[in-house]
């Protein structure tokens, strides 16, 4: 397929800058592909969708405060510095994105804190604003991890078209968010609540935890009409043997199993076996999902409302089928859906 087969107006408007009151206030559009009906649900209706012994696959990344600011030597100049992951622990070594690039080359060092009690040493350019730095530090590696947790703040989308605020530090995680290492939310988690989360296991429905940390896949733009061409960053994966007993037994069972999030999906679609089941699985996956694709493990998705011609409209478009899903992002605009991480949502059966 093309790019631009996913491009489609939405009025900026429709695109949710903060989060409502409660988790599961938000509104659910259904998806019924085989019956190709559509229905308007609230979050907490999806309970109606889930029974004894289906499995809901729930990523449980946890994410960081990644996004720094500091200043230039010399120059003084504001620099944000969004750090991605940690390259090597010993040599304190990070991949990062720095804003303005331009204004930042190898052998620049950057002061962060008032008292400027920590510095970084950009040592590589990596892609056009990405870099290597490395931090001088005299701590532990612990302190180090600290320093960084207390300069930095909650990575919320730059779509969002606000600064960071204090509730974010709370609902830019999920209620299950356990390991740490994502720079991006999955969004798709953001609905669940304690109390329905609660209300589900009383249901019979089962819960089998996956980690997906997501990286600088999350932010990087399609920039190439045939889609077949597009590379995606790797991002950090794993899967263990409770979780594929949990699935896999699902699966034999015909029970319907649920990615929540395209990070889930994308990560079980990452550890296939021949006879079609999940196999545990630790490492790191570029996949990209796009139409036409036959998935292999869940039978259900629950999913935001994507931005256009974002990879995650992609997958969501390869799930419900591409008219389907176009036709009915045209219907979740008309009846002011609201869009992206703080969104709303939309489960596909």
């Amino acid at each position: 397929m093309k790019l631009s087969e996913f491009k489609f107006n939405l009025p900026t408007d429709l695109i949710a800058s903060e989060p409502l009151p409660n988790r599961d206030d938000s509104r659910l559009m259904v998806l019924n592909r085989r019956d190709r009906t559509i229905e308007h649900k609230g979050f907490r209706d999806i309970l109606d969708y889930f029974g004894e012994n289906d499995v809901m696959i729930l990523n449980d990344t946890r994410v960081f405060p990644a996004r720094m600011y500091g200043n230039k030597e010399k120059t003084g100049a504001r620099i944000e510095v969004f750090l991605l992951r940690e390259l090597n622990k010993k040599m304190r070594l990070w991949d990062v994105l720095v804003d303005p690039a331009r204004k930042i080359r190898v052998g620049n060092k950057l002061y962060f804190g008032e008292n400027d009690n920590l510095v970084a040493e950009v040592i590589d350019n990596t892609t056009s604003r990405g870099r290597t730095i490395r931090f001088l530090f005299d701590g532990t590696d612990e302190e180090l991890i600290q320093t960084l947790n207390s300069l930095g703040e909650t990575p919320i989308p730059r779509e969002l078209g606000r600064e960071v605020m204090p509730i974010d530090d709370e609902r830019y995680q999920t209620v299950f968010a356990n390991k740490i290492g994502a720079v991006a939310a999955p969004s798709a988690g953001l609905h669940f609540s304690r109390e329905l989360l609660k209300k589900l296991e009383v249901r019979g429905v089962n819960f089998a935890q996956i980690t997906l940390h997501s990286g600088l896949g999350a932010f990087k733009t399609v920039e190439v009409e045939d889609l077949t061409k597009h590379k995606s960053e790797s991002e950090n994966f794993e899967i263990n043997e409770e979780c594929c007993m949990i699935v896999n037994k699902a699966i034999e069972n015909r029970r319907r199993v649920c990615a929540v999030g395209t990070t889930s999906m994308r990560a079980i679609e990452s550890s296939v076996s021949a006879s079609g089941m999940l196999n545990p699985a630790t490492g790191w996956t570029d996949k990209f999902i796009f139409p036409p694709y036959e998935f292999s493990i869940a039978n259900s998705l629950i999913t935001n409302f994507h931005l256009p011609e974002s990879t995650l409209l992609m997958m969501a478009s390869a799930f419900a089928g591409y008219d389907f899903l176009m036709e009915a992002y045209q219907i979740a605009m008309k009846e002011k859906y609201r869009f992206f991480t703080y969104g709303d949502a939309m489960l596909i059966i």
